[in-house]
């Protein structure tokens, strides 16, 4: 067997154990339409001295992104839609009443001191001058007193810290109330100064509540007012059904593409086959390099590109049986076929690209994923059809010393010359 071919054969090989590799080596993320969870839409609405601009909707992306990130949500989103409206979608979330609460909490840190208590209501008066704020937080973590109940303790940035000890030592003897939202979470009397800015907050706390407050506090408060406007659960059972449907239409489809190019080009057709094989292992190894999640549109996008995999085998093998009719072996029609074929492959499939990147660039959430699936798939179909079928087309005449022109789709007889 020739040199040549044991190289195109190694170069086969690596792409599909590549392909298998970044495809199977671990579970491929799903979003929200296939795995389940929570759609909200927060509206921001601004309030007094609040200006809801474009600078003011990107602090609140961001402090609703470090909320959730808190939560443990993993492929969660967090993106602008409109001028003054921010989807959130919360893939696998289990509690969405829990999820949905802690997303439209302000979480206002507030230090005050007490005025007095009314014992009818069971409320502390306070001041009305907020002595420090959660701004002056540097971070949040729960842990447990001497009896072992759940608080939060505190650290404050230097400056919050140096403020923060210039209270204690200014109101000994007073109590100090910490808020949250306005409400008193604890109201502890000060005993004297307290430096380096460290404190606990205390209550009849559950764990997850513990939790809860000290991601709030981490996150910080909304830059601006805002309200949920609409969620949205979806059931897991939904996602399963879907990713069932997307199987046997992906099953039935390729079954039909097979029998198709088989029919109609004979050999060329069976490598067709295997290089679509390998073109899906391609993409689903690419998506899960690049850490992507899988959606609905994604999948669209995945098999629009094997249709366009399969028009780009299409204008290949037509070109081949043209130049096996003009008179040129085999082999020759191969290498004619895939170069004069390759310009219209080119121009085709550059423009569908130059599509995607406006659909990603000005596109938001699922029309960005449809976006980025396209393109890989393109690129890959490219791999696949100029790559891969022309190497495996040439081995399997190499090896086998195939002259039939029957087993490619021509009529014998047909060959001119």
């Amino acid at each position: 067997m020739k040199k040549t071919i044991f190289k195109k054969l190694l170069f086969v090989v690596i792409v599909i154990m590549g392909g298998l590799y970044f495809t199977f080596n671990k579970e491929m993320k799903l979003g929200l339409d296939l795995k389940g969870g929570v759609y909200a839409v927060l509206e921001a609405t601004g309030g007094e001295d609040q200006v809801v601009d474009g600078e003011a909707m990107d602090r609140l992306v961001e402090v609703l992104d470090r909320r959730i990130n808190g939560l443990g949500v993993a492929e969660s989103l967090v993106q602008k839609a409109g001028n003054n409206r921010i989807i959130i979608e919360l893939p696998g979330v289990t509690n969405p009443e829990e999820a949905i609460k802690m997303i439209g909490k302000t979480a206002l840190m507030e230090f005050r001191i007490v005025k007095s208590y009314d014992s009818e209501s069971g409320k502390y008066i306070l001041e009305d001058e907020v002595l420090l704020t959660g701004s002056s937080l540097k971070k949040a973590a729960v842990s447990s007193d001497e009896l072992g109940r759940p608080q939060i303790q505190f650290e404050m940035v230097h400056e919050g810290a140096v403020k923060f000890a210039e209270i204690t030592r200014n109101n000994k003897g007073k109590q100090l109330a910490i808020t949250l939202d306005g409400e008193v979470q604890t109201a502890p009397t000060i005993n004297g100064e307290i430096p380096g800015g460290n404190g606990v907050i205390s209550g009849n706390y559950t764990m997850e509540e513990a939790k809860a407050m000290a991601t709030l506090l981490n996150a910080g408060a909304l830059p601006i007012k805002a309200e949920i406007v609409e969620t949205r659960t979806v059931g897991a059972s939904l996602g399963e059904d879907s990713i069932e449907q997307s199987k046997k239409a992906g099953i039935l489809a390729m079954a039909l593409i097979a029998i198709f190019m088989l029919v109609l080009y004979r050999v060329p057709g069976m490598v067709a086959v295997i290089a679509l094989s390998i073109f899906g292992l391609l993409v689903f190894g690419t998506l899960n390099f690049i850490d992507a999640t899988l959606t609905l549109p994604g999948i669209a996008g995945v098999i629009l590109s094997v249709g366009m995999a399969v028009d780009t085998n299409v204008i290949i093998f037509e070109r081949i049986k043209e130049e096996i009719r003009g008179g040129n072996t085999i082999i020759g029609g191969i290498n004619l076929g895939f170069k004069k074929g390759f310009s219209s492959i080119i121009d085709s499939n550059v423009t569908t690209l130059i599509i995607t990147i406006i659909l990603f660039v000005f596109g938001t959430g699922s029309v960005k994923g449809f976006a980025i699936t396209l393109t890989i798939g393109v690129m890959a179909s490219m791999v696949t059809a100029i790559a891969i079928t022309k190497v495996i087309l040439l081995l399997l005449v190499e090896m086998f010393n195939i002259k039939d022109i029957g087993l490619f789709g021509v009529k014998r007889g047909q060959k001119n010359g």
